[in-house]
């Protein structure tokens, strides 16, 4: 009886994560991005205060954004990783500033040390500044996991994932697996 149990258990285990997979496969194809109140950028590697060509490219696209005038503002994210005196958020800031983005218009969260941790610390902000809608830049595996954690603090979130010049499916399969585990475990309450 406890067998029986177990496996199916495991077998129910199994299928939500494949179904969790396929869903954030879905949303790494699906560009949804219309107006919105702030576009944010979520972060990656910077080398020495210059952004990583992953970050510089999620800058990128939601440079596009805003000049496409989808939303006024543009909130950076990220701490510090191995260089303690830069982070990836004020990496991004100094980014777009340099790309003509006035300094009035870019918001930074700079403390967070994790995909939970940052998108925490921004749905703060956000909700402090009532901001309501947002668009979520990064890797197209990523955005289903941010959607559904700042969904969860009562924002409207549109994905809008960077352009990708490489398709490597194994690659991109083993991301969208351990997205679904990192989502999984994040609706568990475990922080990852």
């Amino acid at each position: 009886m406890v067998w029986n149990a177990a496996a199916v258990a495991g077998a129910l285990a199994v299928f939500y994560t494949g179904w969790i997979t396929l869903c954030i496969e879905q949303q790494s194809l699906r560009d949804e991005a219309q107006p919105a109140d702030v576009i944010l950028v979520l972060g990656a590697a910077e080398y020495r205060g210059h952004p990583s060509p992953v970050l510089k490219a999620r800058l990128d696209h939601a440079l596009d954004l805003y000049r496409e005038h989808l939303a006024p503002r543009i909130m950076t994210t990220g701490g510090a990783g191995g260089d303690p005196e830069f982070t990836e958020g004020s990496v991004g800031q100094s980014y777009l500033i340099r790309q003509g983005v006035p300094s009035e218009e870019i918001i930074v969260e700079n403390e967070g040390s994790s995909t939970v941790r940052s998108t925490a610390l921004a749905g703060e902000i956000m909700q402090r500044m009532e901001i309501k809608s947002v668009i979520v830049v990064s890797d197209g595996y990523h955005i289903y996991r941010v959607k559904k954690m700042l969904e969860s603090r009562g924002l409207v979130v549109y994905g809008s994932p960077r352009p990708e010049l490489v398709h490597n499916t194994l690659r991109e399969r083993w991301r969208y697996f351990r997205q679904a585990i990192g989502y999984i475990l994040w609706r568990c309450g475990v922080p990852v």
